[in-house]
């Protein structure tokens, strides 16, 4: 009898975030899951990895078809160990998410749940990163399932290129306009840090910020989703720009 799929998955919100909860009850169809997902939330942490404390894995939930780990890393260490020590065999596929917020555009390269994919893309294993245009704890992530599976369902059958991964962006609406393959959006943020007065006195700086998208572009993918379309965009772990390299040729270094 044929092996069910391995489907291991993490995320950067903590293991008891709804969103990877939600994702671990539509993957439960396609095969066996493991989880091994940070203990509380690592958000843009990107492709961060831990190398100067241990970490700790903790199991939490242990029944037929399903594992769960909560991990003291950052996800991209959790695909790391993960895939070293807690999965019985070579996983058939990487998921990460669905994560509480947007992480098209140049969030993606901030993005922890992309760290997730990006690990299991250098591992040679398919890859595919979920995520929600919303930071509510408790969002509705009902309307993602059917276009969740539909992609895990093409990528079980078909693969992905070595090298590549997907990065799946959902805007928070009910319904969709649809799903559009879409190339990463021009845009950065703006006004990102706020000073407040320090009690022991000088300033402390916060975090904010808005994101101002560079292009009106329906298949950019920021833009697609600010038009109520779900986003996919193929992802390359091969940072190389190839005509620059090609242009460089010429400069007589």
């Amino acid at each position: 009898m044929k092996e069910r799929p391995l489907i291991l998955v993490s995320n950067d919100d903590g293991y008891q975030a709804k969103g990877v909860n939600c994702l671990v009850e539509v993957l439960r169809d396609f095969g066996d899951v493991v989880v091994v997902a940070p203990h509380t939330g690592r958000s843009g942490k990107g492709c961060a990895i831990t190398s100067e404390v241990p970490i700790k894995v903790s199991e939490v939930l242990s029944e037929p078809g399903l594992k769960v780990y909560s991990c003291t890393g950052t996800p991209c260490d959790c695909v790391k160990i993960g895939c070293h020590a807690f999965v019985p065999r070579r996983p058939d596929l990487v998921v990460g998410g669905i994560n509480h917020g947007d992480n098209s555009a140049v969030n993606a390269h901030y993005s922890g749940t992309m760290g997730v994919v990006i690990e299991g893309c250098m591992k040679g294993i398919p890859s595919i990163a979920f995520s929600l245009c919303s930071h509510d704890a408790d969002a509705d992530f009902t309307p993602t399932y059917d276009v969740i599976r539909k992609i895990v369902s093409a990528v079980l059958e078909r693969g992905l290129p070595v090298g590549s991964c997907l990065n799946v962006n959902f805007p928070d609406t009910p319904t969709y306009a649809g799903v559009k393959v879409c190339r990463q959006a021009a845009g950065n943020w703006v006004n990102e840090w706020a000073a407040h007065d320090h009690p022991r006195g000088g300033e402390w700086w916060w975090l904010t910020g808005e994101f101002v998208v560079a292009e009106d572009d329906v298949l950019a993918d920021r833009v697609a989703l600010d038009n109520n379309y779900v986003t996919i965009t193929p992802t390359r772990i091969d940072f190389t720009d190839y005509s620059l390299l090609e242009d460089m040729k010429q400069w007589g270094l």
